[in-house]
């Protein structure tokens, strides 16, 4: 787990190491370190996210093991398995 501001001292230095970690694939998805909530690089409610509560992740795995659950909007399929499973467990 990467958080955002962690990543550089400026907006311009983060953005370009967010870049370089994208294209080296050490990032693909994204979270909400407040709500505990992962998704896609893409979604239009992860790009609303202010810098301070942004997360990084390389796969899903780490942000199950983080204790991150999937968003809802942007991966539906994995937001509904994810809730059965914790249905399940209560």
């Amino acid at each position: 787990m990467r958080k955002h501001l962690e990543l550089g001292p400026t907006t311009f230095g983060r953005l370009r190491m967010l870049s370089v970690l994208i294209g080296t694939g050490e990032i693909s998805l994204g979270g909400n370190c407040h709500l505990k909530i992962y998704g896609r690089l893409t979604c239009a409610s992860g790009k609303r996210l202010k810098p301070q509560n942004r997360v990084f992740f390389k796969s899903e795995e780490e942000a199950l093991r983080h204790g991150y659950r999937p968003c809802g909007h942007c991966m539906p399929k994995e937001y509904q398995d994810w809730k059965k499973e914790q249905d399940l467990q209560f």
